[in-house]
C-alpha cells in the first residue's frame, strides 16, 4: 500500500491526488454503511471538459491555477469480498483535507446502484491530527530515524569505540 502526501490547491483549483484519495477513502466507507464488503478500490480523477472518459489532450495538471474554477473527473473501481464489481463515478467540485469530497458521485456494485450523493464524508469532521492511521485523511504513524555514530580514540588506547 502507498503512502500518499496531499496538498490542496488554494483558490478555484483542486488536487486531484487529494480526490482520488478521499473519494477511495470515503467511498469505501459509504459502501461498508450499505452493507457492502469491500475487498480493495482504486480511484483516479483528471480534468478533463466531458465526462465522456475520453479526455484526451483535456487533461490538465493536478497543481491547477487559482484563477480557474475545476471538476474533477472521478472513477473508481474495485471488487467486494463476494467477487461483485464495484465502481465510483462523478464529477468532484470540492475536496476538504481528506475528510470529504463534493459533487456528483454515484457508486454500483454489479451494475446496481447502492448510492447516488452531492457530499461522500464528513465535511464537518475536525482537521487532521498526526497519529491516527484509523481515521481517514488523518496521518498515520511517523518514523523515527535514528544515527549511530562510531567514534574512534585512535590516540587513546584505552577509547573504544561506543556505538553512539
Amino acid at each position: 500500500m502507498a503512502v500518499v502526501t496531499l496538498v490542496a490547491c488554494e483558490g478555484g483549483g483542486i488536487n486531484t491526488g487529494a480526490v482520488a484519495f478521499t473519494t477511495d477513502q470515503m467511498g469505501t466507507k459509504e459502501l461498508e454503511r450499505h452493507g457492502v464488503d469491500v475487498q480493495w478500490l482504486t480511484c483516479t480523477a483528471s480534468y478533463g471538459d466531458s465526462g465522456s472518459g475520453d479526455d484526451g489532450d483535456k487533461k490538465k495538471s493536478a497543481s491547477a491555477s487559482a484563477s480557474v474554477d475545476t471538476v474533477a473527473n472521478v472513477n473508481c473501481e474495485g471488487e467486494d469480498k463476494k467477487g461483485r464489481d464495484i465502481t465510483i463515478t462523478g464529477k468532484v467540485t470540492k475536496e476538504v483535507n481528506g475528510k470529504c469530497v463534493r459533487g456528483d458521485l454515484t457508486a454500483k456494485v454489479d451494475g446496481k446502484q447502492r448510492f447516488h450523493v452531492d457530499v461522500l464524508g464528513n465535511c464537518n469532521a475536525p482537521d487532521p491530527t498526526p497519529g491516527t492511521p484509523d481515521q481517514p485523511g488523518r496521518p498515520g504513524p511517523t518514523a523515527t530515524v535514528t544515527v549511530t555514530q562510531t567514534i574512534w580514540c585512535q590516540k587513546d588506547p584505552q577509547c573504544w569505540p561506543e556505538g553512539k
